[in-house]
Formats: structure tokens, sequence, C-alpha cells
């Protein structure tokens, strides 16, 4: 769906390409008759069954179609989720971003890994003040987050206020900064809000989350109890103040600080160089220099917490890093939690680290940057929204959160579930879904974006299951009498030194497919290739019961 039909003054459409449903790839449209303005720009990373793909991005047709009406990016924090994409989108929609101080630094890396930096627009917003994008006004109110610099949006529309919170929790005792500004949030209640478009990760957990701050205890008991050993420390590199706090338990044990990994390196020295994390002089060494002090000395901090094949904790713990071995007696602490579905990555990096000697602590070293059932009650009791649109999360968190709507006293028939790609018109006292657009996430594959399908993904998963046989033929041009061939080359199907008499049979039946076309006086190619691989096929099902990609190849001379 290209243009839409137009809209009264007082209205403003609300649309999410992509965050709903999904953990990840967080990027929502609102559009008036002359504007459009898009919060976030998020990857996601794929599912088991994409094979061979890198990330995730989402599709921005919509956007590219109404491209003289796009004012910009407003971007809530700095997580891959909501920003892994500005790299690739920027190509094809070069408008201008607008993010907090840290959250820029750290789209500037990307972009300058993309030479993207002087192509781009960019503005760096503080707390408390407003940027005006065509028919939009956007307020930056601080929240707390697993990230320093994260903001909710106060988006003043045609059609009211949104509040868009971002991923966000309450935390009163944060490691850097200030706490969230529940009052701005409270005033935007009594000045009256149209709808509330809240994070829902946690909100099927009770209570409250913790206070990131927490965690620096637990990592001062755990360095104090493994003092002679070696400490390596995985976490996510987006994740500044764990960080932070990483090094405040080293430093009271006067170790040293080594940083690994690309993304790793790139987000700490960018917020050291900001001020955002605290570091005394000479305390920060290369991995060159490790070697000069004792395992008692040394505290690695790197990234790989989710098992990432290519991660520097995964090469570490699978003997393929150059620079660093895990020796018995080391400590290796995982300071996140699995996302869902890399359960299985992260067994194998714990068993492999542990059958080297290493001893893995898994607990008590993470809090969520998200907010509980209790602080997602807490924004509904201040912001008081006419309409509830629950955002970022799968679909069984966004139907959580919308119960937890009802409690706060949102009517149920303003609860909004969507999915990505549906279209909310919201007025003043209405909220109606009133179409759909192009949505899908976009693969990426190496430097392929958007080359590979769900056929090409249909046909891996066809190869990675079932194997591949290719027949080979050459036939006489005009004649079409067999000059050489079939000959049956086998991948991934069967080894084919031990089933010689398996691929015999598999000529035979070639060879009387041929002769049946030959007879019946069939001459084109694709009718030949049909039925070789049809006949074989059917052969193959009978005697092995497996059903291999078929590839016939046909040369003419």
């Amino acid at each position: 769906m290209k243009k839409k039909e137009k809209m009264g003054n007082g209205a403003v459409k609300v649309i999410p390409l992509g965050g709903l449903e999904q953990i990840g790839m967080n990027i929502t449209a609102f559009e008036t008759e002359s504007s459009i303005i898009v919060v976030d720009c998020g990857l996601a990373f794929p599912e088991d069954d994409m094979l061979g793909i890198d990330l995730v991005i989402p599709d921005i047709s919509y956007l590219l179609d109404n491209r003289d009406k796009v004012k910009g990016f407003v971007i809530t924090h700095g997580h891959e989720d909501h920003i892994g994409s500005l790299p690739y989108v920027l190509q094809q929609l070069n408008v201008p971003i607008y993010a907090t101080k840290l959250t820029m630094a750290i789209i500037e890396n990307k972009l300058k890994e993309h030479n993207l930096i002087n192509n781009v627009k960019r503005k760096v917003v503080t707390y408390g003040q407003y940027i005006n994008l065509g028919d939009f006004r956007i307020e930056f109110i601080r929240t707390n987050h697993s990230i320093a610099d994260s903001a909710a949006l106060a988006i003043y529309t045609p059609a009211g206020i949104i509040v868009h919170t971002g991923d966000f929790k309450v935390d009163y005792t944060p490691v850097y900064g200030d706490t969230i500004d529940l009052a701005r949030f409270g005033e935007l209640g009594k000045k009256g809000v149209l709808a509330l478009m809240c994070d829902s990760t946690n909100v099927l957990n009770p209570g409250f989350t913790e206070s990131e701050r927490t965690v620096g205890k637990t990592f001062d008991t755990i360095f104090e109890e493994n003092s002679k050993s070696r400490i390596i420390v995985a976490t996510f590199a987006s994740n500044v103040d764990r960080v932070q706090q990483i090094i405040n338990s080293a430093a009271k044990q006067k170790r040293k600080v080594v940083i690994e990994g690309r993304s790793m390196v790139n987000i700490v020295n960018t917020a050291i160089e900001l001020g955002y994390i605290q570091m005394p002089d000479n305390m920060m060494i290369s991995l060159e220099e490790m070697k000069n002090y004792s395992d008692d000395q040394i505290v690695l901090i790197t990234t790989g917490s989710q098992g990432e094949a290519m991660a520097a904790l995964s090469r570490i713990a699978a003997s393929i890093h150059r620079k660093v071995t895990i020796m018995p007696g080391d400590v290796v602490i995982f300071s996140s939690r699995p996302i869902p579905g890399n359960e299985k990555s992260v067994a194998k990096v714990i068993n492999e680290l542990s059958q080297k000697g290493a001893k893995v602590i898994i607990q008590d070293t993470h809090v969520s940057g998200h907010a509980c059932e209790e602080e997602v009650k807490l924004i509904y009791s201040l912001v008081r929204p006419k309409f509830a649109i629950p955002v970022h999360g799968e679909y069984r968190h966004l139907l959580g959160q919308g119960l937890v709507a009802q409690k706060m006293g949102v009517d149920k028939d303003n609860v909004k579930i969507l999915r990505s790609g549906e279209v909310l018109e919201l007025k003043a006292d209405s909220a109606k879904v009133t179409g759909t657009v192009r949505a899908q996430g976009i693969m990426v594959d190496g430097l392929g974006v958007g080359d590979v399908g769900n056929i090409v993904l249909r046909d891996r998963q066809h190869l990675s299951e079932n194997g591949l046989l290719v027949v080979v033929l050459t036939l006489e041009r005009g004649s079409n009498t067999i000059l050489a061939g079939p000959d049956i080359v086998s991948r991934g199907f069967v080894y084919v030194r031990e089933s010689e008499n398996l691929m015999d049979e598999c000529r035979e039946v070639v060879n009387i497919a041929l002769d049946r076309l030959y007879d019946r006086g069939v001459t084109d190619w694709g009718r030949i290739k049909t039925e070789i691989k049809d006949s074989l096929n059917d052969f193959l099902w009978k005697k092995t019961k497996r059903n291999p990609m078929i590839l016939p190849i046909i040369m003419e001379v």
C-alpha cells in the first residue's frame, strides 16, 4: 500500500514497521497529512531457521514511498535493537537524526564504519529540549535503562500528546546520571495524554526491576572470593553502566582492565571519551600487555555473553582466539541472561570453558534494563492515557501490558494491540486500524541486503536437511543423443564411495527416464530436467526415505 487516504487535521497515524510480536527491530512511524517522523531504527538477530543470515532490518518501503514527508529519525537510546539498522536505512533515506549525546556518539561510530558520517545531518538533544519536525513537536524526557542517556519521548501531534517510553525501568539509584523524571510524566498526565506507547518486555514479571547498582555489590563479592584468579567478564557491549561497575570492582583490587571484542572496544572508548565511564589513569592495558601481569592483576571485559559464534568469548572458549587462552583456575562471569533462542549457544560456550578448567559464574550478575509490572503501573498512574498501545515485545508481552492498562483504568476498547505494519489512526476521541503497509524484515547476508528471500531460505533449509544430488549429462545438439553421462555427484546426501550401488541405480533410473522421453520425441530441456527430477525423487524416496535437492545439468555438444 502506498499513499493513503487523506486525514483530517486533528488526526495522526501510528505505523509500527517492526518491534511488535518480536524482541528487536524497533521502528515506528508517526504520520500527519504533511509530515512523518520515525522513532528508532533497530535490527533483529536471525531466527534459527534463517540459515546464513547475519541480521534482519526493517522494510522501509512505506517511508520510501512517502520520502518527501519524512522529517527525521528520533532515537530513544543506543542499543542495537533501536539503532542497528540506521546505516542500511540511511543509504536509501537520508534524513536528519536526533538523539542524546551518548546515543549519537554510538550512532556516529556506526556511520563511520559505513562511510556515511559526512553525509548525514545529526543533532544532539538534551533532556527537556523540544524539537520541531513538520507537524510534530518532540520533547526528550530522562529515563533509566541499561545504557546511559536513554530517553522517553512526548510527541505533540495535531490529535494530542503521545508518550513513547522507549526501553526503560525506574531506577532510584542509577550508576550514571539522575533517576527517571517521574515528575515530568506526571505533568504530562495532568495536561492530558492521548496515548501511551509503553515498553512491554518485562511486564509479565511482577514487582519492580532491581537497581543496576545492586550488581556492583555482587561483583565486589565475586572479585574478593577469587582474588588469586584471572577474571573474565562477558556482558553486552552497550551496557555501559555494567562495564563501569566491573571497572569499580577491579579498581578496588588494583587490577588492570583489558577490553576485548570490536563492539566492546568501540563503545567503551566512546563512553570514556565522553565521561560516561570513569576509569583511573593507566588502568586500561592492551591485550599485548596482558602477559606482563600475573593472573590476579587482570580483568578481561569481553563480548560474547550470548554465545555468538564470532564474539570474543566464543573464540576464546573454542581455542581459536589468537591472544587469549583459557587456563585452569580462570574465573569467567556471564553478566547477562540468555536472550530467548540463545540458550543452546550459551550452554555450549559454558561447557567448553568448563572443560578447559575455568570456573564459570552465571548467577546474580545481571539485572534487567526493562520495567516490571509495578513500574509499568506507575507510568500509567502518572500519564493516565486515554489509549494504550503496548510496544516492544512478543504478542504475550503486549497482551500482558494490555491487561495492566485495563487494571490502571484504560477502557478495554481503548487498548490497541497492533501487529507490525498495521496503521492506527488516532483522533482526540477515537483510535482505529485503517489499513496495513509492508513491514516484513529484510535479511542481510554478508554484503547482500534483501537479496535472500523466503525461497532462497527454503532452498538452504532443504539443502541443510537432505543434501544435494547433481545429475550431469551431455546431449548431442539436434538429435538429443546422450554423448556422456549421466554422472551423479552427491553433496551432503550420501558418501559416494560407500554407496556405489545406489549411484549405479540412480544412473539407471535417469537412463530409463531419458529413453522414455526419447521414444516420445521430447526435446525440450525443461521437460527433460523435470522428468529426471521426478523419477529420481520417486526412486530415492522409496529406497532411502530421503528427499535430496536434485539439480539436473544438461550440456550440449
